[in-house]
């Protein structure tokens, strides 16, 4: 499978972008209703205050702009119609999976700028058929990826997925999701938001939107006032924090004694596995288990749904399709094709139709 990831962001943006980016992946600008969008990279180095609603809904402008981009990317490696799986979390995904199928299935026509990363190129439209979009709960498809994709793991396992919207907890079995195991709570957005309230004491953060500091947060330094501030000290408080006061007492609510007699692992996954200070605290809270992170953790979870959108698609991996929209990123996972335009992330050329 092959994976292409950019920034969950948007903003708006009608003013003439040309050759700044490498690439369609980072210099993506789309037209909706006559407005332009920045999207992903090129809105974190162009925009002032790109930003994405959290657990945005399906009809909301940031889902069907970051959905229509993944279908861009998919297009531009296969144009066939694809077999699309996505997701949302397990609290919202009952809300969201009607609404979503009906919007993602069919055609879409995509209005792209190619300015931003062709000095001549000019406004694109193309049409993508979606043949079939399903929609489940991320962590099912993080259950997915562990079982079907490289780890291959078989038996019980507890499957905890670290995003920046959501964090997402489940007992998963050969049979299915333990739905009584499933916690669902706030997500890193918690520890982002008591570190920018820390920063916040001494130096004025500016126009700086949360999505733009995350990426600071991950850095762990971030400049303010002409100085490189080394910010891994609080980082580490935060997600300790974080840890302390909102993973660790809904873990202990949720997951009973018993649980813990069907299986010795936990598998970490999404922007969370990332952080060694977070899974320490796993490590530490669960010395029962064998704790363990998954290769790649941002992409897991479009892993998974691509594993399913090959079975939905009778094994026609030119067709399968997995789009993880997530609150910090976006990934389109794929199978290889000889059609590959795009790459493994290289530069991108020729984009026109």
């Amino acid at each position: 499978m092959e994976s292409y990831i950019f920034p969950s962001v948007i903003e708006s943006n009608n003013y003439e972008i040309k050759n700044v980016a490498s690439d369609l992946l980072h210099g993506m600008k789309f037209y909706e209703d006559d407005l332009g969008y920045i999207i992903g990279y090129l809105a974190l180095s162009e925009g002032i205050s790109p930003n994405k609603t959290i657990n945005s809904y399906p009809e909301e402008l940031d889902y069907r702009l970051l959905s229509k981009a993944g279908m861009l990317i998919a297009h531009m490696n296969n144009p066939m119609p694809k077999y699309l799986v996505t997701g949302f979390p397990y609290s919202i995904f009952h809300v969201n999976k009607r609404k979503a199928e009906d919007i993602l299935s069919g055609q879409h026509q995509i209005t792209y700028d190619p300015a931003p990363f062709d000095n001549e190129g000019l406004p694109q439209m193309i049409t993508t058929k979606v043949a079939h979009a399903e929609v489940i709960p991320e962590i099912e498809a993080c259950s997915i990826a562990a079982r079907k994709g490289d780890l291959k793991m078989d038996g019980n396992f507890f499957m905890v997925s670290i995003g920046y919207g959501t964090f997402e907890a489940v007992l998963s079995t050969p049979k299915g999701l333990v739905y009584r195991t499933i916690a669902s709570l706030a997500g890193l957005r918690y520890a982002i938001n008591l570190a920018i309230k820390e920063i916040a004491k001494t130096f004025y953060l500016g126009l700086r939107s949360e999505q733009q500091f995350d990426v600071a947060f991950r850095e762990g330094s971030i400049i303010l006032n002409r100085q490189r501030l080394d910010i891994s000290e609080i980082r580490r408080r935060s997600l300790q924090r974080y840890y302390r006061d909102v993973i660790s007492p809904v873990l202990r609510n949720v997951w009973k004694d018993d649980d813990f007699k069907a299986t010795r692992n936990m598998i970490l996954t999404g922007g969370g596995a990332l952080y060694k200070d977070l899974v320490d605290c796993f490590v530490d809270d669960f010395e029962i288990l064998n704790v363990q992170t998954v290769d790649d953790p941002l992409k897991f979870a479009s892993k998974g749904y691509c594993i399913k959108a090959l079975e939905n698609a009778s094994g026609d991996k030119d067709a399968a399709l997995g789009l993880d929209i997530g609150n910090s990123t976006t990934v389109v996972t794929l199978y290889p094709t000889s059609i590959n335009e795009v790459g493994n992330q290289e530069p991108v050329q020729n984009y026109a139709p």
